[in-house]
């Protein structure tokens, strides 16, 4: 008898359909095709023990089990259960009369259990595409998807409560994922202890000084833009860059299935239940590999990289200048494309890269270039510690900050500074802003303004002109730094409330790009 179970397979975040087919015939032995991976091909050991403990025979004949389309590669472990309800079904051991109106994925322990798998969040989202209403997951990866509502998805343990679920003899509303007892206890523990999106571990009041900085994260967070924080060590890089997770706005509703969906995807979904609704912060070290910041793996298994991890969030590299310069030169395509393609022999993945990047770098190798006489660096290492930042990257960074130390007497006066709840007013204020200006756009921020969005959103009076027009020539600025003063001083309206940019906006937008004066 030949049956077909629906399942999927993820490419980048979005899933592709895949058909497990069984069929038992004369002949002996069990034969798995359709490109399977090695981790698919041990499935077949698993699922007949599994079988075997909760007491279903394996039928003495030829069992044949194709993976269509045979011409696209299967990897993982989810295909177990599809498999193994196809035996079953296949060798008429149970009838399944609504089989085909389900999509399964699981992986089987071979006492039967279900465990987790990556991916699910894409998987449901493919579903409701189809026009299938039933998903038969994983507890714990049911748990993910579970704010789709206009589908009905069981979280299961075993393999005999989805034997009993595609029966269809009895009423299995218990094991839909909203009436789990364990979808119960994380969504009570959930309100007794709410985490809130703005949470963060600094908050901008208990940071001394710092005006510039903290003007410059406010513009950063506000439009989305990409900053780099140049100053010596102790001066307060690193706490900015936390505070600034603390103004960010909450994420949309599509913002968060995308990032849901990267880290279903990883397999580090989130915590609770649910999509993610807290915006990434991803901290990697400053020696991390390019496969690491990039993406990448072996054959057609591509994982995502943290510049697809950090997606609406903030990728923060500390000590920047300490970087590889490969790694550094790799983050000219994410930057500008907002996505990365990673390519093998046998597969190209794309994924999202939409990230707001925040660097910090000291100046030279000691780190107090500027500060008086207390730097011990020759010309020579000087020029060399910052040439790793190369002009096209520092480029595709909008705002260029310098931090200086805050002065003795300033940190003993005991005056507390503006907090993170005011700054991240003002700056959802500004976001707002933009949301309605790109309601018919494909964009949801300033920094992802083109060319043409530019000259559509972005009309500059003849005074701006004129002062723009001298900033270019004393700066000698590139065509990429020119438009990323536009969208600066597009962010600085949008703050300040006004509807035209003014020359004030293009000035300070200006100011943020100390670096292009460097010699």
């Amino acid at each position: 008898m030949l049956v077909h179970i629906n399942s999927a397979k993820c490419i980048g975040i979005d899933a592709v359909r895949v058909t497990v087919e069984v069929n038992i015939v004369l002949g002996i032995g069990i034969h798995l095709v359709g490109l399977a991976d090695i981790a698919v091909r041990e499935s077949l050991l698993r699922t007949i023990t599994a079988l075997g403990a909760l007491g279903y025979r394996i039928p003495g004949r030829k069992i044949v089990i194709n993976l269509a389309p045979a011409d696209l590669h299967k990897q993982g472990s989810g295909y177990d259960l599809p498999i193994a309800v196809g035996i079953i079904a296949a060798s008429e051991q149970e009838s399944f009369p609504l089989l085909e109106d389900y999509l399964i994925m699981g992986e089987l322990g071979l006492d039967s259990s279900v465990r987790y798998i990556p991916g699910a969040l894409p998987i449901v989202d493919f579903v409701s595409s189809l026009g299938i209403k039933n998903c038969i997951l994983p507890l714990s990866s049911a748990l993910e998807a579970v704010e789709f509502r206009d589908l009905n998805i069981y979280g299961v343990k075993t393999l005999s409560e989805v034997v009993k679920i595609l029966s269809g003899k009895e009423d299995c509303s218990d094991l839909l994922v909203r009436n789990s007892r364990e979808f119960r206890m994380i969504q009570r523990s959930q309100h007794r202890h709410p985490v809130r999106t703005g949470d963060a571990p600094m908050d901008f009041a208990d940071i001394v000084g710092q005006e510039e900085a903290k003007r410059g994260a406010e513009i950063a967070a506000a439009g989305g833009h990409n900053l780099i924080m140049i100053g010596p060590p102790g001066a307060g890089k690193s706490s900015l860059a936390k505070a600034m997770s603390g103004i960010m706005p909450p994420m949309t509703r599509d913002e968060a299935i995308v990032t849901s969906k990267i880290y279903s995807i990883a397999g580090a979904g989130p915590k609770g239940i649910g999509l993610e609704n807290r915006r990434p912060f991803r901290t990697p070290h400053y020696s991390a590999s390019l496969a690491a910041i990039i993406g990448g793996g072996a054959g057609d298994n591509i994982t995502p990289g943290e510049v697809t991890l950090a997606t609406n969030g903030i990728l923060f590299l500390d000590e920047f200048g300490q970087m590889p310069k490969s790694v550094v030169e790799a983050l000219r395509g994410p930057l500008e494309d907002r996505k990365v393609t990673i390519s093998r022999l046998r597969a190209k993945v794309e994924y999202p890269a939409s990230f707001m990047l925040v660097a910090a770098s000291n100046p030279c190798p000691c780190g107090y270039y500027g500060e008086g006489g207390r730097c011990t660096c020759t010309p020579s290492q000087r020029r060399n510690y910052l040439s790793r930042l190369s002009g096209p990257i520092l480029d595709r960074i909008d705002l260029h900050v310098r931090i200086r130390p805050v002065e003795s007497c300033r940190m003993m006066d005991g005056r507390k500074a503006e907090s993170s709840a005011a700054v991240a007013e003002r700056v959802l204020k500004a976001r707002i802003a933009q949301k309605l200006r790109f309601a018919e756009e494909t964009i949801h921020c300033n920094a992802e303004m083109d060319k043409q969005l530019i000259e559509k959103y972005c009309p500059l009076s003849d005074a701006c002109r004129d002062a723009l027009g001298k900033i270019l020539s004393s700066m000698n600025l590139s065509m990429r730094a020119f438009l990323r003063i536009i969208r600066v001083a597009r962010t600085i309206a949008d703050i300040d409330g006004s509807d035209e940019i003014l020359v004030r906006h293009i000035s300070e937008a200006a100011a943020f790009r100390f670096l292009d004066r460097q010699e």
